[in-house]
């Protein structure tokens, strides 16, 4: 077994892939003819509605698409410019990522908090100016400028992963769009992302290649993030969380953030909800540095040659393609209805994250139980299309519990403990740990699993 394997593996899942699409191009199409059908009859409604949606969708995936693929070019070589180009010693290349999240795990509740209070627009302007910053100090190889770069690029992925969502959620509502509407844009991004990833990872592969230096992709992706400014102001509209504290302007936000917490604290939904983002999304940061060795572990006693990381790599974007394409198909059946109510919406999202959690758990004890190399790989992929299934899952929650005045504000606090969580586990060494660390990976899946069923699905 060798490249053969994955190369043949690969073509199966774009095949799949191709596929799903082409099913759920057909789905959508049934639906949306059902839907504008009946809105038609209600006064020409059908005609706006379906115009908002495209708009909606072209602003917003247009932009997701640059800014997901300036993030996914930088990943692939980051580790490689510190400890081969610039031969830094392993202990200072963690110190540089361990500087990343705990900027993230900081500066998280403020972002949050100033993209409700000054506007999600303003902050994602922000966010391509702390990024492309982050891009030209890598090319500076002095340790103090370094650090500075990686603390803007935590930043940077709070504003990301906060921002730009609750911003979309709030247009959507704000063109009174259905529940339906929000999640097929969601799948779309998750799908997109998938697509993207996958092609960073060939593009900064041939940069490197042609220039033979790892930070060529950094500097087209500080220029994708410029151009992403430039649609951004351009094409976007503000809108805020609240203007109620517009008298009340600080900068550190101390009594909207305090506010926003005494809401999650008393409320166990919003608390469960939290729990799952630090659960899934610290064991998805954390697979990104345990995928790598665990296969190269498996594959050592059955073939000599290196693993083709680019194949596999391909194989788990195809994956969460697939997980993405999995969850337009269920929500599209499941809330096909305009008429449908938020509380079937949540419902629904409900089940799908507790779902999410449990196979993703499942995938990654199984991927520790087992030596065998084809297993491991299946795990990894199964995990992946439960990465592609989640994002907008979550994101559908977050739009549907938590209300538009602090929903940016609270997105960023549940990055706290997700941050602190990665940081705790890479200065504990993971790669010397990394079955303790999947196996605690899929005990808490499988405990935010229980809690999402038994509070949000009963709540819904």
């Amino acid at each position: 077994m060798g490249q053969s394997f994955y190369e043949s593996q690969l073509i199966i899942l774009t095949c799949c892939c191709a596929f799903f699409l082409f099913v759920e191009h057909i789905l959508s199409r049934r639906v949306k003819t059902s839907r504008n059908a009946s809105e038609a009859r209600m006064e020409d409604g059908g005609v706006s509605n379906a115009t908002s949606l495209t708009k909606l969708t072209r602003q917003y995936l247009f932009v997701y698409a640059m800014v997901m693929g300036a993030d996914w070019l930088q990943g692939p070589y980051v580790y490689s410019l510190y400890r081969e180009q610039y031969k830094f010693p392993e202990r200072l290349v963690a110190l540089l990522f361990v500087t990343g999240f705990s900027s993230g795990a900081l500066t998280a509740p403020l972002v949050g908090a100033w993209a409700d209070q000054y506007g999600r627009k303003k902050i994602c302007l922000a966010f391509c100016i702390t990024y492309t910053l982050s891009c030209v100090c890598i090319f500076v190889p002095y340790l103090p400028i370094l650090l500075i770069g990686r603390a803007l690029g935590g930043i940077s992925g709070s504003i990301l992963f906060s921002a730009f969502e609750s911003w979309l959620i709030s247009a959507s509502n704000g063109a009174r769009l259905s529940d339906s509407d929000l999640s097929r844009i969601m799948g779309r991004a998750s799908l997109v992302n998938g697509l993207v990833a996958a092609g960073a990872g060939v593009v900064s592969n041939q940069l490197v290649s042609s220039t033979s230096h790892f930070g060529s992709p950094f500097l087209l992706s500080g220029a994708i993030l410029v151009l992403a400014w430039f649609v951004i102001a351009g094409l976007w509209k503000e809108n805020y969380g609240s203007n109620s504290d517009a008298q009340t302007v600080s900068i550190f936000q101390l009594e909207r953030l305090s506010q926003a917490w005494r809401i999650a604290r008393q409320d166990k939904v919003l608390l469960v909800l939290g729990l799952t983002q630090t659960c899934f999304e610290g064991s998805m940061y954390l697979f990104v540095f345990l995928w790598v060795p665990s296969l190269q572990e498996a594959s050592h006693s059955s073939n000599i040659l290196p693993l083709p990381l680019g194949y596999i790599f391909s194989a788990f974007m195809i994956s969460m393609m697939l997980g993405s394409l999995l969850y337009t198909a269920i929500t599209s059946y499941s809330l096909t209805s305009p008429s449908k109510s938020s509380d079937s919406s949540l419902s629904v999202h409900a089940k799908l994250s507790s779902l999410v959690c449990a196979i993703s758990g499942l995938a990654l004890a199984a991927s520790v139980s087992s030596r065998d190399e084809n297993i491991r790989f299946w795990c990894f992929c199964a995990f992946e299309a439960c990465v592609g299934m989640y994002y907008p899952v979550q994101g559908m929650l977050r739009g549907t519990l938590i209300s538009n005045e602090h929903r940016a504000t609270l997105s960023s606090l549940f990055r706290v403990p997700l941050n602190i969580f990665v940081v705790v586990s890479l200065l504990t060494g993971v790669s010397s740990a990394r079955y303790a660390v999947l196996s605690a990976g899929s005990v808490m899946l499988g405990f935010s699993a229980i809690m999402t069923g038994l509070v949000i699905v009963n709540h819904g």
